[in-house]
């Protein structure tokens, strides 16, 4: 009876140092990681209250790299058969989770501002070097349009549809054209021809994307006929005397059109690329990332169309004098490029040492 009595004390004893240990385990466990629950927690409660513009970029980027070290912490907790209430904690907190890195996406608000915020123009800063093979590739374009022209006038009329051109011809009368370019009598025809170019334009744009597909080649003659237009058009006013009023006629509206043209063409040019030229990836693989890149920079195309349509709509025919055009055109011009090259490096920054944490966690996590 002494001894079945000893045995029972011994094995209590025993379960009571093994829970010792287990509480010890637990405890050592949630210190190494409570300073990541309690981050995760925090952002999870902003998110929930609906005070995401209150979260810093930092969190932001850290948000799913928090998660995944918590379903880790979680599995490991669960594999060595941790404290109950750290395991229902973390399972709470791991489903809170999930709901706000996968849940519903974020409403129109919150995309605006990330698209703007810094999405757009990493997009096009990611197509650099395709948007400048289109640039240089607009430069010629519209230089031998208007050499083929100055050599040979026969050469306006296979590159200038009749009603584009009407009566923009060469030989025209500098007088009709300078009143077409300073809204006297000639605005009702400058407003349809105007208006037929932007239409034109805005086709070219959405056929350099859409034909990206084959290499983009396509992509590439339709920006360098849509320039040898141009180059053509400036040739006749440029021979009456009157280059300087239809640049800066063009300009007014034409910086952030022709710009326009120069994104669509390069995130068809970027698509075209990716297929011919999938680097390590897979052809697929290649086709999904440089799709997802170039829908980006189009959708901001599509914007910047409908903006140089209200200038042309309405700031062209309100503001006649050549050195505002100017001054309209080139500081619209310098903002987008400002916009492009600068907006988002910041937290273009913080998503790579969002991903160089993620790397490590992985490691951790292993």
């Amino acid at each position: 009876m002494a001894e079945q009595q000893t045995a029972s004390h011994m094995v209590a004893e025993a379960q009571a140092a093994l829970d010792d240990m287990a509480v010890l385990r637990s405890d050592r466990f949630r210190l190494e990681r409570e300073g990541d629950w309690s981050r995760l927690d925090s952002i999870i409660t902003m998110l929930e209250k609906g005070r995401r513009s209150r979260i810093s970029d930092e969190d932001s980027l850290a948000l799913p790299t928090l998660y995944r070290k918590t379903v880790s912490a979680l599995s490991i907790a669960r594999e060595s058969s941790l404290d109950a209430g750290l395991i229902g904690y973390l399972e709470a907190l791991t489903s809170r989770a999930y709901y706000q890195v996968y849940g519903p996406r974020t409403g129109f608000a919150a995309w605006f501002v990330g698209f703007f915020g810094g999405g757009w123009s990493r997009a096009v800063r990611a197509i650099w070097l395709d948007l400048l093979i289109i640039i240089l590739v607009m430069i010629a374009g519209g230089v031998v349009g208007y050499i083929l022209v100055d050599q040979n006038t026969d050469w306006y009329y296979s590159l200038v549809d009749a009603q584009m051109a009407s009566g923009r011809v060469p030989g025209a009368d500098p007088e009709l054209l300078k009143q077409s370019l300073g809204g006297g009598s000639g605005d009702d025809g400058l407003s349809v021809f105007a208006a037929f170019l932007f239409s034109n334009n805005a086709q070219v744009a959405i056929l350099a994307f859409a034909l990206g597909f084959a290499l983009g080649i396509p992509s590439i003659l339709l920006v360098v006929h849509n320039l040898a237009l141009l180059g053509a058009m400036l040739w006749v006013f440029v021979d009456a005397g009157l280059g300087a009023e239809f640049v800066g006629w063009l300009s007014i509206h034409g910086t952030t059109e022709i710009l326009a043209i120069a994104l669509a063409g390069a995130a068809g040019l970027h698509i075209g690329r990716s297929i011919a030229f999938p680097g390590k990836q897979s052809h697929m693989a290649a086709l999904r990332s440089a799709g997802l890149t170039s829908a980006i920079v189009m959708t901001g195309v599509v914007l910047m169309l409908v903006l140089a349509g209200l200038l042309e709509g309405y700031a062209r025919q309100l503001i006649t004098q050549t050195p505002i055009r100017y001054a309209i055109g080139y500081t619209l011009l310098a903002l987008w490029a400002g916009y492009f090259a600068f907006a988002g490096r910041r937290k273009e920054a913080l998503m790579v040492q969002a991903e160089q944490g993620h790397e490590l966690g992985n490691d951790d996590g292993r």
